[in-house]
């Protein structure tokens, strides 16, 4: 079945605990953590001492989407706080391979991600050993934005290397998804499914979790 990732950019933070309740009686697979640092995205979020506050109100796994200039440097501490997948982008390190061992030796699951315009051939020699491929359909720092329907193009080719056995990574799709580009995104191979503003600015969240997974 496809996963919905709940994207905590776009929940009221001011009443954090009652947010991340609603997704999971909602029904949310996962609460999707992303994490800015200014410089490698034009925003600010949080740190690993929230994911820490998060993992002790909620049974969700949690992906940290690691949006820094160095993700190694602080991808322990988020280990240490209690994110389940640990997300990088291929943008910000210079040897992939290495680097992906490096985060799995945390005991965390592994997540690459590419921007927009990165071509997917950036990300190939470390695509065996992922569990996670987090295909950004927005540019990475702003909830809210408009859906970019050329990544599909990229969530169908990882869909195809799936297909012959080079990756055995989880297909997602962040940015812009809402019941409509869903449908897109399920269509062309993604599994799991990043929504912010598109459950979070509805007051029923449930209708839209579902809405988006397609039931």
């Amino acid at each position: 079945m496809i996963k919905i990732a709940a994207s905590l950019l776009s929940a009221d933070f001011a009443d954090l605990k009652s947010e991340i309740r609603s997704v999971e009686q909602g029904g949310a697979d996962w609460l999707h953590l992303d994490v800015m640092d200014g410089h490698f995205v034009p925003n600010l979020t949080f740190g690993p001492f929230i994911v820490e506050a998060i993992k002790r109100i909620s049974r969700l796994p949690l992906d940290a989407h690691l949006m820094i200039s160095d993700p190694l440097k602080y991808a322990p501490e988020f280990a240490r706080a209690g994110a389940d997948y640990i997300t990088i982008h291929a943008e910000a390190i210079d040897d992939l391979p290495a680097a992906v061992e490096q985060v799995k030796e945390l005991k965390v699951k592994v997540g690459l991600s590419v921007n927009p315009e990165t071509p997917l051939d950036k990300a190939l020699p470390a695509i065996e050993g992922i569990d996670l491929f987090l295909v950004m359909s927005v540019h990475p720092g702003f909830g809210g934005q408009k859906f970019m329907p050329e990544a599909l193009d990229k969530v169908r080719q990882l869909s195809a290397l799936k297909k012959q056995g080079r990756t055995k990574a989880i297909i997602s799709i962040d940015g812009g998804i809402n019941p409509e580009t869903a449908h897109q995104a399920r269509e062309a191979g993604a599994g799991v499914l990043v929504a912010g503003a598109a459950i979070f600015k509805h007051r029923d969240r449930a209708a839209q979790i579902k809405a988006i997974r397609g039931i």
